[in-house]
């Protein structure tokens, strides 16, 4: 069985080599900005860690689930993202000892989450895979935080940790390519599987750099998430870096939507605008 006190610290924001801090209101601008250039069907949003309540409940607008009632975590994202609420989750909102809280440091899963008992018949024909399943996925150490928060982008509530949004996999990677224009470095996937929103948010969280995903099947079902929906998370200042490079790309005609030239067609005349 995974024992929480294996996982990782979370490395500070500012130990990233890139690092810059972006305000609020410069995130702000960054969202209009790509808005406009990829066109997103909901909303960006911020995502911040909280070690006690008295911090949580100092963001201005912030709203709290129906006391009693459970959700998955991609359920409470998807309000944000889709109804734009500002969100405060804590242990008594997800489903209890479950990977959900488990994720993000806020609740411990209980011994039959983390030795795989749950998933066993279910997802992995054995236990020996369940277990391996849990012992690999990103996740936050229990009691490093009592809370996250998620809100728009758009609403500049948060200081974030990370910032995330879904896209189509055309938005997804012209947003790469903008992140790779100025300074260039290969982006790889993590497939956990099953519970993605570890590999998703919570990898984010956890090394505070870019981390794409593909979501699933819960994030699907329970979180609405599209069939045509991959998911980005990243610090603040790939955010940033990423709508720049877009920027500069679009100027030279490499943007969304990308317009198809066709399978039957030399491709020279396309090529040739781009490259001579």
């Amino acid at each position: 069985m995974p024992d929480s006190a294996a996982f990782p610290e979370p490395t500070p924001l500012e130990a990233h080599p890139d690092y810059e801090h972006v305000t609020a209101t410069e995130l702000q601008d960054l969202n209009n900005r790509l808005q406009s250039l990829l066109k997103l069907r909901t909303l960006p949003i911020s995502m911040k860690q909280f070690r006690t309540l008295d911090e949580m409940n100092a963001v201005q607008g912030l709203r709290r689930p129906k006391p009693g009632r459970f959700h998955t975590m991609c359920q409470l994202v998807t309000q944000c993202r889709m109804a734009g609420f500002t969100l405060g989750i804590t242990a008594e909102n997800v489903r209890p000892q479950s990977n959900c809280g488990g994720v993000h440091g806020i609740d411990l899963p209980d011994e039959a989450t983390l030795d795989g008992t749950h998933m066993t018949g279910v997802w992995f024909e054995n236990q020996t895979a369940a277990c391996a399943h849990q012992t690999e996925m990103p996740r936050q150490v229990y009691g490093t935080y009592q809370a996250t928060v998620v809100s728009p982008v758009r609403t500049g509530r948060l200081d974030p940790d990370i910032i995330l949004f879904y896209g189509t996999p055309a938005q997804i990677i012209i947003f790469v390519n903008g992140l790779q224009n100025k300074r260039y470095r290969r982006y790889d996937m993590s497939i956990t599987g099953e519970s993605a929103c570890a590999d998703s948010w919570g990898k984010a969280l956890l090394t505070k750099d870019t981390s794409i995903s593909i979501p699933c099947f819960a994030e699907r079902r329970y979180g609405g998430v599209a069939d045509d929906e991959l998911l980005i998370a990243m610090p603040p200042h790939e955010f940033k870096r990423g709508i720049e490079g877009m920027e500069t790309l679009s100027k030279v005609g490499l943007r969304y939507p990308i317009p198809p030239y066709g399978p039957h067609v030399d491709p020279s005349e396309g090529m040739g605008a781009s490259y001579g």
